[in-house]
C-alpha cells in the first residue's frame, strides 16, 4: 500500500506529460497544461500533497520518503523556472545513489541494516541474510542510478519519461521477486490458521 501511495505523484506526472498542451484560464491568469514542464509542476504539487497528507496522518515520514520529497522540490523548481529538463533528469540517478549511501551507512550505524528495517516486520531471517540482501540493494541502487542517467541523457524525452515512470517500477519489482528464493524459507506461516482452514474444509 505504501509503495502505491508513493507512486501517485509519478502517475500524475506521466498523465499531465501525455496530454496535448493547452492553455487554460484561471481567475484571468492563462497557464499552459500538458508537456514536460507542466508535468514537473504537477509532480511538485502532487508530491507536496501526498507526502503532506501522509505526514499529517502518520505524524512522520520515513527517511526514504523525506529523500524523495526533498529531491522533487530541489529538482522540479529549477526545471520549472529555467525551462530546462536537465535538472529533472538528474533526480532519479541522485536519489538512487543517496538510497545506496543510506544502505551502506546502515551497516555501520545502528543495530540493523536498512533492508531489515524495511522488511524485518514481515520476515524473521538471520543477520547474515539481511546483510547479504542489504549489499544486493546497495549494488542495485548504484546500477539503477547509472541506468537512469544513461537513459535520461541518451534517449528521447518520450523514452526517458516512460522509463522513469514504468521502467524503474518493473526493474524494482523484478529485483524484489529475485530475492524471494532467499527469503522464502524465513517467511513465517500461521500453521494454526492453516490447520483450522483445513479442518473447516474437511468438515
Amino acid at each position: 500500500m505504501k509503495q502505491l501511495i508513493d507512486y501517485i505523484p509519478l502517475l500524475v506526472f506521466f498523465s499531465v506529460w501525455a496530454m496535448d498542451e493547452r492553455a487554460i484560464s484561471i481567475a484571468g491568469f492563462d497557464h499552459s497544461i500538458g508537456g514536460v514542464f507542466s508535468a514537473a509542476e504537477f509532480l511538485l504539487a502532487a508530491s507536496l500533497l501526498v507526502y503532506g497528507a501522509l505526514f499529517v496522518r502518520q505524524k512522520r515520514l520515513d527517511k526514504f520518503q523525506w529523500i524523495t520529497l526533498v529531491a522533487v522540490v530541489l529538482f522540479c523548481i529549477p526545471t520549472i523556472i529555467f525551462r530546462n529538463t536537465d535538472f529533472l533528469k538528474w533526480k532519479a540517478p541522485i536519489v538512487n545513489w543517496i538510497f545506496a549511501t543510506v544502505f551502506i551507512a546502515s551497516r555501520f550505524f545502528g543495530e540493523k541494516p536498512a533492508i531489515e528495517h524495511m522488511m524485518g516486520h514481515a520476515v524473521s531471517a538471520p543477520k547474515e541474510v539481511w546483510y547479504k540482501l542489504n549489499t544486493m540493494w546497495i549494488f542495485y541502487f548504484i546500477v539503477l542510478g547509472a541506468i537512469n542517467l544513461i537513459v535520461a541523457f541518451t534517449l528521447s524525452e518520450e523514452l526517458w519519461i516512460k522509463f522513469k515512470v514504468f521502467g524503474n517500477l518493473i526493474l524494482t519489482f523484478g529485483f524484489v521477486l529475485a530475492q524471494m528464493p532467499i527469503l522464502a524459507k524465513y517467511i513465517e506461516v500461521d500453521d494454526e490458521g492453516g490447520h483450522e482452514a483445513a479442518n473447516e474444509e474437511s468438515a
